[in-house]
């Protein structure tokens, strides 16, 4: 019985692992691909690697090409690096396209690569326009400006907390990407709609475990510290991780299986850390020893991610993570010591919103705006001094600054010094300017 479950059980990762389940996915919302259409042989029963117009998965391993959605073994091995794009423009006065269709290229190039991605059609604006926010709600973008805010205007412990769940939940994923090493959906089927994370590693989806850590962790932390019905916030919590999984699917950046392993990933990794989330703080605040531990520890993390496999926008992920959680542990240490952490008592809780007048909105957005001013405005002049003086001090040229970053140690270096700086920042110097300013 054992023997079938397993047997089972692969058969059903292999169905959902297949990328035409996410070509049919994208279909029926309005994605259309531009591949070229390619005659086959009438007793062709393969196709063959070496054709035009036909997309390998890798160089190294077994190929697995697909030929107009006719996808190939979705359970042979999966490589890492940049796969064949295949643009075919339906350009000139013969392709005929509905007048309500939109024609679309991704919004940023290949991360690793360059590659601006392939143009494809989009036939539905609005799912379009929301799964692209959804993927957004995984980015960088989101959390230099999410963190922030609620730190500054609405809860800072919650922020604090929330900061080193999201470290560790991207230490993980991004590492074990580079355990299991599958590349992205072959496309065709798949519509490449983005292209920033396509040359790095998919399982498991760390946009669906941070979109699924997130929220659900925030839920946790604020039931009960904070007034609201307890089917409100779940609901909320639920929708936001929902949203980013399937955004994913849509992007055609992970199969099926991957994103449902990154959501389950996630809820594991929350339930580990729910328990001991108070205590790693109180560490932070009050041990003499926690700086020492923090760099410690999570340089050490971030030497293990980096030797697993060679250089990949993913590590670079993941030193970012583990800098700015670095930044933010230090800076709550520095506060709590010089008694500038000022947490509500618990004779308060719960908490309730204050009501929302223009003076309230007035002085959120003013804190939000110099806050975020400051944090961009130090990691760019970070990021300007730490790798030309990266690539002298190791004897390299710094001409070229992607090839420069891709080597360990330039990268590891340059993201901790910039993200733990830009966290320290978040937590302790931009308060700090709030009180100077009588912002606080």
């Amino acid at each position: 019985m054992a023997t079938d479950f397993v047997k089972n059980f692969v058969q059903m990762c292999n169905y959902l692992q297949d990328p035409r389940h996410v070509a049919r996915f994208q279909n029926v919302c309005g994605v259309k691909g531009t591949f070229p259409v390619i005659p086959t042989e009438p007793n062709c029963g393969e196709s063959e690697p070496d054709r035009v117009g036909l997309r390998k998965r890798g160089q190294q391993g077994g190929p697995s090409s697909v030929v107009n959605g006719a996808a190939g073994d979705a359970s042979a091995p999966q490589v890492n690096g940049m796969q064949g794009d295949v643009t075919v423009r339906p350009d000139g006065p013969s392709a005929n396209v509905d007048p309500d269709t939109a024609r679309a290229k991704p919004l940023r190039k290949n991360s690793l690569t360059g590659d601006v991605g392939q143009e494809f059609l989009i036939h539905n604006k609005f799912l379009f326009y929301l799964f692209t926010f959804g993927t957004e709600l995984g980015n960088e973008m989101f959390f230099i400006v999410f963190f922030p805010f609620l730190f500054w205007n609405i809860d800072a412990l919650v922020s604090r907390r929330l900061i080193v769940v999201w470290a560790w939940n991207l230490f993980v994923g991004q590492s074990t990407k580079d355990m299991i090493r599958w590349s992205r959906p072959a496309s065709p089927p798949v519509v490449k709609v983005e292209v920033f994370y396509n040359s790095e590693y998919s399982m498991p989806s760390t946009h669906a475990m941070t979109g699924t850590a997130i929220p659900f962790c925030l839920f946790m932390l604020t039931y009960g510290r904070w007034q609201y019905p307890f089917l409100f916030g779940f609901s909320v919590a639920l929708s936001w991780s929902v949203l980013v999984c399937v955004s994913r699917v849509y992007m055609g950046m992970h199969s099926i299986l991957e994103v449902i392993t990154g959501f389950l990933y996630s809820l594991l990794i929350l339930a580990f850390f729910q328990p001991i989330l108070d205590k790693i703080d109180g560490f932070y605040m009050t041990d003499h020893f926690a700086p020492l531990v923090i760099i410690v520890s999570h340089v050490s993390l971030g030497l293990v991610a980096f030797s697993l496999d060679s250089w990949s926008t993913s590590r670079g992920d993941t030193a970012q993570a583990l800098g700015t959680g670095v930044g933010a542990a230090i800076g709550t240490h520095v506060n709590y010591q010089l008694g500038l952490l000022l947490d509500p008592p618990l004779s308060s809780l719960p908490l309730t919103l204050p009501p929302i007048g223009t003076s309230l909105v007035v002085l959120s957005l003013l804190r939000f705006v110099i806050g975020v001013a400051v944090i961009l405005v130090t990691r760019m002049v970070m990021k300007a001094a730490t790798i030309p003086f990266l690539c002298r001090l190791f004897g390299l040229p710094s001409d070229d600054v992607r090839q420069a970053r891709q080597h360990m140690k330039v990268e590891l270096p340059y993201r901790y010094i910039v993200y733990s700086v830009v966290g320290f920042s978040c937590v302790c110097v931009v308060p700090l300017i709030f009180r100077i300013l009588n912002l606080a």
